[in-house]
C-alpha cells in the first residue's frame, strides 16, 4: 500500500461539539469572552449605500451612549429631550406595567405572563422609529411598542385575564396580544412565523403601490428555524420593504445563544449570504436602537429592500412565569452584563443633559404603577381567570362564517344543560 494513502495513517476519532454557555448554576457570572467595542467608532454608511460596500458592519457593535452617558458617533440620532423624555417614561411604563402582571399571575388573576425587562428600549425606541402604521409582528417582549402607541394598558390586561371584554375571546395566550388599529399583528406562540409573515404582508403593501412597511422580531433561537431563511430569501428576491429584527438575549428559554450558532458567526452576519445588510446594535442602548432602526426604516421606504438587524441585549427576568432560570444560569447574571440596564443607562443620559433627575424619575415611577395600578382596577371588575361567569356559547363563534349543523346540536344542547 502507498505510503502517503491515508488509509495508511490511523484516523484520529472525531468528536461533536456541544456549545456550553460560559458559566452555569454556582458558578461566578462570566461575560469575559465577549468583545464590547467604545461607542461611536462604527461608520454610518449612507442608506442608500450598496449592501457590498458594508459587509463589516454584521460584525461590529453599534452604540452611541458611552460610559459616561454621553451621546457620541456617526449614529448619534439627535432626539430632542422631549422625545429622550417620551421614551424614558414609556419604558418605565412598560417596566412598571411587567413587574405588576407578574404579581397578578402569582395570585392567580391570570395564567401566565412574560416580562420584558432589560428589554424596553427594543421596543419602545423602535416604535418611536417606525410610523404608527407601519404593521408589526412582534414576538412576545415587544410590548412596549404598544404602550409607545399609546393602546389602553386596560384592553391589554383584559386580553391577559381573557375576561368578559377580551376582544380575542380567551382565544389566545394571555400575552399574544392582537391591536389592528395600534399596527400590532395577532401575536403568534409559533415565533418563527413572524419573520415570513411580516415579509409576505410587505411584498403586499409595496404590490399594492402602499406607502407602509413591516417589522418583525424573534429571538435568537428561532434564527436556527427554516422560517427564517425562507423569510430572508423572499426579503432578498423581491426587495420587500420589511425590517427584520433577532432578538439575541443570550438565552432562548434555557437554551444559551450558542446553540442557535451565535457563537460561530453573529445573528446579523446571516444577511451576507441573502446579499442583505446587516446591523448589529447594542440592544440596550435607546439611542443605537432608534438609529439602526430609522435607517432601516428609510431604506425599505426608499424601496431599497429588506435590513437584518440583531439586537445584542440580555433578557434580564425569566423566560415566563413558568420558568425558572436558577436551574441552567449564574445567579446575579442580569446585573453583571456589561451593557447595563437600558433605563438607567438613558435617564443617565438625561440626568447628563440637566432635562431629568433622580427626584423626577422617581415620581415618575410612582405616577407609572398608580396609572397601572388604575387599569388593573378597571379590567378586575370585567373578570379575571377564575371569575367563573365565562360565556360558554361563545366558543361556538369565529369559526366558520355559517355554523355547521353539528355544531349547532352542540350549541343547542348547551342550552338544553344550561
Amino acid at each position: 500500500m502507498n505510503a502517503e494513502s491515508p488509509l495508511a495513517v490511523s484516523p484520529a476519532p472525531l468528536e461533536l461539539h456541544v456549545p456550553e454557555p460560559a458559566a452555569r448554576p454556582g458558578d461566578a457570572p462570566d461575560f469575559s469572552h465577549l468583545h464590547i467595542p467604545p461607542a461611536g467608532i462604527v461608520p454610518r454608511p449612507a442608506t442608500d449605500a450598496p449592501e457590498s460596500s458594508m459587509r463589516e458592519l454584521p460584525y461590529q457593535l453599534i452604540r452611541v451612549l458611552d460610559g459616561q452617558g454621553k451621546a457620541v458617533g456617526p449614529w448619534n440620532p439627535k432626539l430632542s429631550a422631549e422625545r429622550l423624555r417620551h421614551g424614558l417614561r414609556t419604558m418605565l411604563r412598560t417596566r412598571a406595567f411587567d413587574e405588576r402582571m407578574v404579581r397578578l399571575q402569582r395570585t392567580g388573576k391570570t395564567s401566565f405572563y412574560i416580562k420584558s425587562t432589560g428589554e424596553e428600549a427594543i421596543g419602545v425606541a423602535q416604535a418611536f422609529a417606525l410610523n404608527r402604521d407601519d404593521m408589526c409582528f412582534t414576538s412576545y417582549r415587544q410590548q412596549g411598542l404598544l404602550f409607545a402607541r399609546d393602546w389602553p394598558m386596560v384592553d391589554l390586561i383584559c386580553q391577559i385575564f381573557n375576561n368578559r371584554k377580551d376582544r380575542l375571546k380567551g382565544r389566545q395566550l394571555p400575552v399574544l396580544y392582537s391591536a389592528r388599529e395600534a399596527g400590532y399583528y395577532s401575536l403568534s406562540g409559533n415565533v418563527g412565523s413572524r419573520f415570513p409573515h411580516a415579509v409576505g404582508w410587505a411584498m403586499a403593501s409595496a404590490y399594492k403601490r402602499d406607502t407602509r412597511i413591516a417589522s418583525a422580531w424573534i429571538g435568537d433561537g428561532t434564527s436556527a428555524e427554516g422560517d427564517f431563511h425562507y423569510a430572508l430569501t423572499f426579503a432578498s428576491v423581491y426587495h420587500a420593504p420589511v425590517i427584520l429584527n433577532v432578538v439575541n438575549n443570550q438565552w432562548a428559554i434555557s437554551t444559551p445563544q450558542a446553540i442557535a450558532g451565535g457563537n460561530e458567526a453573529t445573528f446579523a452576519s446571516r444577511a451576507l449570504g441573502f446579499g442583505l445588510p446587516g446591523l448589529r446594535v447594542d440592544g440596550n442602548d435607546f439611542l443605537a436602537v432608534y438609529a439602526a432602526t430609522e435607517w432601516a426604516a428609510e431604506r425599505a421606504r426608499r424601496n431599497l429592500g429588506a435590513t437584518l438587524i440583531e439586537l445584542y441585549t440580555y433578557r434580564a427576568a425569566a423566560h415566563s412565569t413558568s420558568d425558572d432560570p436558577s436551574k441552567y444560569r449564574p445567579e446575579g447574571e442580569a446585573n453583571a452584563w456589561p451593557l447595563g440596564d437600558p433605563v438607567e443607562r438613558l435617564k443617565q443620559h438625561l440626568i447628563g443633559l440637566g432635562e431629568w433627575s433622580e427626584e423626577r424619575h422617581a415620581a415618575v415611577i410612582a405616577e407609572a404603577e398608580e396609572e397601572v395600578r388604575a387599569a388593573v382596577k378597571e379590567a378586575e371588575s370585567h373578570g379575571t381567570l377564575h371569575s367563573g361567569d365565562d360565556d360558554l356559547e361563545s366558543l361556538f363563534e369565529d369559526v366558520f362564517e355559517t355554523m355547521p349543523q353539528h355544531l349547532r346540536d352542540q350549541l343547542d344542547e348547551l342550552r338544553s344543560i344550561g
